[in-house]
């Protein structure tokens, strides 16, 4: 079965389904562009670019996980991470088009299902793993890498089930639900660490070169770093002990936020 693959064929959910989950995707693109237009700038739009080019790459390089069965990077945390989730949505939505449209890779009717799995649902659930993970664990090198790779993982798997829903709102093979999740799920495990460890090793690089690019650090660590210049701001006070007075003009330590 094609769909295995992640890319959905023609004709594996009818019509009506495959219709209503393109409204939705084409819903869910118009709130992407709306959102990420505040994003955008000279530093972010090069760097969508660059990703969008990355990603289809990427996919066209399939790898084989079980016999029948081959996957490829659907790239929607690693967008989210660099990007940020609103404009990573775009750029995935990009690569999927493009594939559709000239190397037939994925039905045409199946175009709104495939973006809402990939684009819409796995870059949205990588991005929300990504979130969580950064304000939970120590403001460390390895953690951006750990997160990376676990929000991967997540994604892929959360994005083929999304396949699993809409198979069963209006699946037309005769392969039962139960078959169709656990392949899915089985496969896309396997696919999913794949994905990790490119996602990863990629996010690990440019963080270490330049973390100015990486809009997770941008964006989901710059309370802590706001928090702190208002604490470094505060005047002193009479109230303050002597021993704090007098070291009142020494420099604050920085936060470094691509650590």
């Amino acid at each position: 079965m094609d769909a295995v693959a992640m890319h959905i064929a023609n004709g594996i959910v009818n019509g009506p389904v495959s219709a209503a989950f393109a409204a939705l995707a084409a819903a869910a693109l118009t709130v992407c562009v709306a959102r990420g237009r505040a994003d955008l700038d000279d530093r972010l739009a090069p760097m969508a670019g660059l990703v969008a080019a990355f990603i289809f790459a990427v996919q066209m390089l399939n790898f084989q996980v079980l016999p029948g069965v081959s996957g490829h990077l659907l790239g929607g945390t690693l967008a989210a991470i660099l990007v940020g989730p609103w404009v990573g949505a775009l750029c995935v939505s990009t690569v999927l088009i493009i594939q559709c449209l000239l190397f037939a890779d994925g039905g045409l009717t199946a175009l709104g299902l495939n973006i809402t799995n990939m684009a819409v649902v796995g870059t949205a659930a990588g991005y929300l793993l990504v979130a969580a993970l950064l304000r939970l664990l120590p403001r460390k090198r390895y953690a951006l890498t750990l997160t990376a790779f676990v929000a991967s993982v997540v994604s892929v798997v959360v994005a083929s089930q999304g396949f699993v829903f809409e198979y069963w709102l209006g699946g037309t093979t005769e392969l039962s639900l139960s078959t169709i999740a656990g392949s899915m799920a089985g496969a896309h495990v396997l696919i999913g660490v794949g994905e990790g460890l490119i996602t990863a090793t990629t996010v690990a690089t440019v963080a270490a070169v330049r973390p100015d690019l990486v809009y997770a650090l941008r964006r989901l660590r710059a309370p802590a770093r706001t928090a702190a210049a208002a604490a470094s701001a505060q005047p002193a006070t009479s109230e303050l002990p002597a021993a704090t007075s007098a070291t009142a003009g020494a420099p604050e330590p920085t936060v470094d936020g691509a650590a």
